[in-house]
């Protein structure tokens, strides 16, 4: 790594560990966290997420999106039989990744551009890690869980590129995208895990990622991981290759 490189990764790592200065203030996702933290209770967590119109309308369509098995007449459910049919770690996914969608959508040019390519990297995947479940026989995988995992494939590349834009914005800096792109080549593990661990997203979440990215064995042949992971290494995209 060259001096440049070991500058833009310690600053990289030093914004990716402060929340706020990759995906901005949380608003919804920080009461709806307590809401989930604090009893359980289904009927707050719809609440909140229904203040939000335009997550209630994003959360139904990736239910139904991820809900092969259901007959099309059954998917124009109301947003409460949505909301307790995902589950709460799945809702909180779901709009974890939609409130960094739109931040990302902030970002300026060129890292608007390079990143909303790894969006739909990302969506590519979840769609593919989906259409892989089903296929599969005599498994008991919750193709949300699938799906929401999906949506983390590439996780490390952007929040790195977000906190990178953020350096050369917010910090006064310009440093050339050269330098991430080597940083992201060689710290592409240590980025991402960090990012889940700064971003406070759940443990299984976590531990499903690297089971996908073949970091981590598994003897549960119901783990959503084992699903993506052979989207990801039919694209090349694992972590520690097979």
């Amino acid at each position: 790594m060259t001096d440049l490189e070991q500058q833009v990764f310690t600053q990289v790592r030093a914004i990716i560990s402060n929340e706020e200065q990759v995906i901005g203030r949380r608003g919804i996702l920080i009461p709806l966290k307590k809401a989930i933290i604090a009893d359980g209770d289904i009927r707050n967590v719809i609440d909140i997420v229904a203040s939000d119109p335009a997550l209630s309308a994003h959360l139904l369509w990736r239910s139904n999106s991820a809900d092969h098995a259901a007959p099309e007449a059954s998917k124009n459910r109301s947003l409460k039989d949505a909301l307790v049919r995902l589950g709460q770690v799945n809702i909180y996914r779901y709009a974890f990744t939609f409130y960094l969608k739109e931040r990302l959508d902030e970002l300026q040019e060129p890292y608007k551009k390079l990143v909303q390519g790894y969006w739909s990297l990302n969506e590519a995947i979840a769609i593919d890690a989906v259409d892989q479940l089903y296929q599969l026989d005599n498994v008991k995988i919750n193709p949300d869980e699938v799906q929401t995992l999906a949506l983390f494939s590439v996780f490390g590349e952007i929040i790195a590129l977000t906190a990178f834009a953020y350096l050369n914005s917010e910090g006064g800096e310009s440093y050339p995208i050269s330098a991430l792109k080597a940083v992201i080549e060689g710290q592409q593990q240590v980025l991402t895990l960090e990012a889940f661990a700064s971003l406070g997203l759940d443990d299984e979440l976590q531990t499903e990622f690297m089971i996908a990215h073949n970091l981590r064995s598994t003897n549960n042949a119901d783990s959503p991981g084992l699903v993506l992971k052979r989207v990801l290494a039919k694209r090349g995209l694992l972590l520690k290759p097979i």
